[in-house]
């Protein structure tokens, strides 16, 4: 939408603004590498209008920073014992959505729920993994995860029983915030390889471990969360193991806390740690001018002020703001639901009035 709309007012001839410069950029969803490439100097403007944010009656004045935290390791497989039993374990039916924007809402992490089921199943029956594949984009709150282990054949009956019990008591927790979840355990037919049993262990033992959700709310914005880490996916098959976090902070020393954190559970299962694509979050500037002209069009244009936010995602205005410091800075956009899920969708008539305000501010915006 914010790139239609740059293309659209670029094309007209009637359109009132100042001199303007557009920007796009690649990868805002999967590295921010088109931010991060973009030298200072390059652009002339002084003033940035961040057409990127999913609520319309906001305007977002400050973002979260983010890193990635990858765990990896390779271990032996093993026979398949016999006299075991395969079953698939799926996790589905979660919500999912942004991992910054819905953190806080206390949803499904398919990732951690599947690990609850087989630490207990493992505890108690003996239970070997042969595959794991959880989770979809490091930014996206993981709605499904797959799982095919092996239990002893003499406590097939029992494991049936006892993953029923935990399975009423998980669905019991989330009842409110994830009224649809699924929890299903068939019998598949019996996987040839499994797990070494003591890496086994310490990865589970490394999962449960590992910080999910938030770590941090701020203490200078009411109802802004801080700091916070999505267990974003889980790769287990054919001896190979990788776990992918995304840990979001407006604060990079929380940031890099939190990711220290995670890092520390992972290593102490034999995991080799990779911190990447680290992006700084974008501070706060109340006093701004474009601010100030915002505010007084979107209470003209509505009758209503806006809300004046900071958000937990991951804007770019924090990455220009490093090669271009003196720049004034304000990100808006029209109402996005779903962000990150198969459900994500945009209101048409959020964006005519998205349409509006931004032809209001070009027309307004101070010419020095």
């Amino acid at each position: 939408l914010g790139v239609a709309m740059i293309m659209a007012i670029l094309e007209s001839k009637t359109i009132k603004h100042p001199a303007i410069e557009a920007l796009f950029t690649i990868d805002e969803e999967t590295g921010m590498t088109g931010a991060l490439n973009l030298k200072g100097g390059i652009l002339k403007g002084e003033i940035l209008l961040n057409l990127d944010t999913e609520e319309d009656d906001e305007i977002d004045i400050g973002c979260a920073g983010g890193i990635d935290v990858t765990a990896t390791r390779s271990y032996q497989e093993e026979e398949t014992p016999e006299d075991s039993v395969g079953y698939t374990i799926t996790v589905k039916g979660l919500n999912g959505g942004h991992s910054g924007m819905d953190i806080h809402k206390g949803l499904g992490n398919a990732n951690k729920i599947m690990n609850r089921l087989l630490f207990d199943a493992f505890e108690n029956f003996g239970l070997q993994v042969s595959e794991i594949n959880g989770g979809s984009l490091r930014n996206a709150i993981p709605r499904e995860s797959v799982a095919k282990v092996v239990v002893a054949g003499m406590y097939d009956e029992a494991y049936v029983f006892d993953m029923q019990e935990i399975i009423n008591d998980i669905k019991a927790e989330f009842k409110t915030t994830e009224p649809n979840l699924t929890i299903e355990i068939v019998k598949c037919d019996l996987p040839k390889k499994v797990m070494d049993l003591g890496v086994q262990e310490g990865i589970l033992r490394s999962i449960y471990a590992a910080h999910n959700g938030v770590y941090r709310m701020s203490a200078d914005m009411e109802d802004l969360v801080e700091t916070s880490n999505n267990v974003a996916r889980v790769i287990i098959k054919e001896g190979e193991i990788s776990i992918g976090c995304l840990t979001r902070s407006s604060v990079e020393t929380s940031k890099f806390d939190l990711a220290n954190a995670l890092r520390s559970a992972f290593e102490l299962s034999g995991c080799e740690v990779n911190l990447a694509g680290s992006y700084p979050g974008w501070k706060p500037n109340v006093k701004s001018e474009i601010l100030d002209l915002l505010v007084n069009i979107y209470e003209k244009q509505n009758n209503e002020k806006p809300k004046v936010v900071a958000c937990h995602a991951g804007l770019e205005c924090g990455i220009l703001g490093t090669n271009y410091p003196d720049m004034d800075m304000i990100s808006f956009g029209p109402t996005i639901q779903g962000a990150h899920s198969p459900d994500e969708r945009a209101s048409i008539q959020s964006s005519q009035k998205f349409w509006k305000f931004v032809l209001e501010i070009l027309e307004n915006i101070p010419v020095k």
